[in-house]
């Protein structure tokens, strides 16, 4: 019998479809639900729908995948699920689900390490009844699950592959971004240039004045205004290879690992050079010692992380490091010496041009009038890129909760933005205040003077 609210939400997203038929968020809810309806076939045909508006939609490539699984035809759902893990060999919910499928195909070997990996990426995965079909316990008394990377591990050392940065699940890329996909930002991009991309790209010229290619750009700014972005569009720029690492990806528990990852990251893009290695949340690996006495462990992260930056062991020529941080007046002064991250940018809020150019990506997909984008924009002045997409979500609902009351497609009209700007503050506020301070008060070295002359 069929549930006649799933049948009505079924005829709603075919109406909105009929009015945004290339809205790819829309494409994966209708899929679901009608795979709740258990219109498989149907379902397949709209996951299919969402990938060719996008082919790297992680959250179509794992639904289709799924249900491929239910219907039994495990060789595309792995060819499905492989596709995703290209992409974020990090997504655990695609691990998961290539253990199951390559389980039911009878590869056992393949499906236990698929769910290993889950197991590590995210604990909460674990499912005992499976892990109970992937390692009986006759075959071995080892543990299978939630590994440990201490010394006792030596004989089965995850560091040990001819691949260290896939053993850290790190990825080097060549990124298809460069700085035409960046909006407006044109002095920070300019700064860039002079700072990064002139020496990369003329380097007989620089070695002329016995200037060496590399070296540390730290970018600072409020959270949420592109400065990952940025960096990525950076090495684009460049044409150099790219490696983005987190502070998961060298923390650890075991004395003695967070320091070996950071030689293994390093090694890794010494020999792919010319690479840029992005850190983000920078100030959590190389905050001050000063404030670390009772921390022996995050003093000598900073110290082997200061003689990665130095060369010590491996020639850094070709290389450029780049950092991301919130709180640049965190980060031990060490780190600004010549040669370290000696270069310093504000990544300030996005500029009207660019707001613009963000504001018409998060409505793309979506039912809108002809909204004025460059009007609206002038509206979020010091607006950060996750307040102009939390504004167009809060309009977006508006337009949605009238469709819904109604039962006829509305779409996003210029005054549901407004409606939206009377609640959303800018969030980069906070943030200034702060930096105004050290900008007033701890400026010796003129670390700040680009937040004071934004500020004015």
């Amino acid at each position: 019998m069929n549930d006649p609210n799933l049948e009505k939400t079924l005829e709603m997203l075919r109406q909105a479809l009929a009015v945004s038929p290339a809205n790819g968020p829309l494409l994966r809810h209708y899929a679901a639900s009608l795979e709740s309806a258990d219109r498989l076939d149907e379902a397949r045909q709209q996951w299919g729908a969402a990938l060719e508006v996008d082919p790297r939609d992680a959250e179509a490539l794992l639904g289709l995948a799924r249900l491929l699984g239910r219907q039994n035809r495990g060789e595309e759902a792995a060819a499905r699920l492989a596709d995703l893990l290209r992409l974020d060999d990090k997504n655990a919910l695609a691990h998961l689900e290539m253990a199951r499928v390559l389980l039911g195909l009878g590869r056992r070997d393949k499906a236990g390490k698929h769910y290993q990996m889950a197991a590590d990426l995210d604990p909460t995965l674990l499912d005992s009844a499976l892990e109970k079909q992937l390692f009986p316990p006759q075959e071995s008394e080892k543990p299978r699950v939630a590994r440990s990377y201490g010394p006792q591990d030596d004989e089965d050392d995850p560091f040990d592959d001819a691949d260290p940065l896939s053993a850290l699940g790190l990825q080097m890329e060549k990124p298809d971004l460069d700085f035409s996909g960046v909006g407006g930002m044109e002095n920070l991009k300019e700064d860039i240039r002079l700072n990064i991309i002139y020496p990369f790209q003329h380097p007989e010229v620089y070695a002329a004045y016995g200037k060496k290619i590399g070296g540390g750009i730290l970018l600072y700014g409020p959270p949420g205004c592109g400065k990952t972005f940025i960096a990525r569009a950076t090495a684009g720029q460049c044409g150099a290879r790219f490696i983005a690492v987190g502070i998961e990806d060298v923390l650890d528990m075991w004395h003695g690992q967070s320091e070996r990852k950071l030689h293994l990251i390093f090694e890794a893009a010494r020999r792919a050079a010319p690479t840029v290695i992005f850190f983000d949340e920078l100030d959590a690996l190389a905050g001050k010692r000063s404030d670390m006495s009772h921390s022996p462990h995050a003093r000598t992260i900073v110290n082997q992380f200061l003689s990665e930056l130095d060369g010590v062991k491996g020639q850094n020529e070709n290389l450029l490091i780049m950092g991301a941080t919130n709180s640049p007046w965190h980060i031990d002064p060490a780190f600004r010496r010549p040669g370290r991250f000696d270069k310093i940018i504000f990544v300030p809020p996005p500029d009207a041009p660019a707001r613009a150019e963000i504001l018409a990506l998060h409505c793309a997909g979506k039912p809108c009038d002809k909204l004025d984008f460059a009007k609206i924009a002038a509206r979020m002045k010091r607006f950060s890129g996750a307040d102009i997409a939390a504004t167009t979500e809060m309009a977006a609902e508006t337009a949605l909760r009238e469709t819904l009351k109604t039962g006829q497609m509305r779409s996003i009209t210029e005054k549901d933005f407004a409606a939206a700007l009377k609640q959303i503050k800018p969030t980069t506020d906070e943030w200034l205040a702060t930096a105004r301070n050290y900008s007033l008060y701890a400026n010796q070295t003129g670390t700040y003077d680009a937040v004071a002359e934004y500020l004015g």
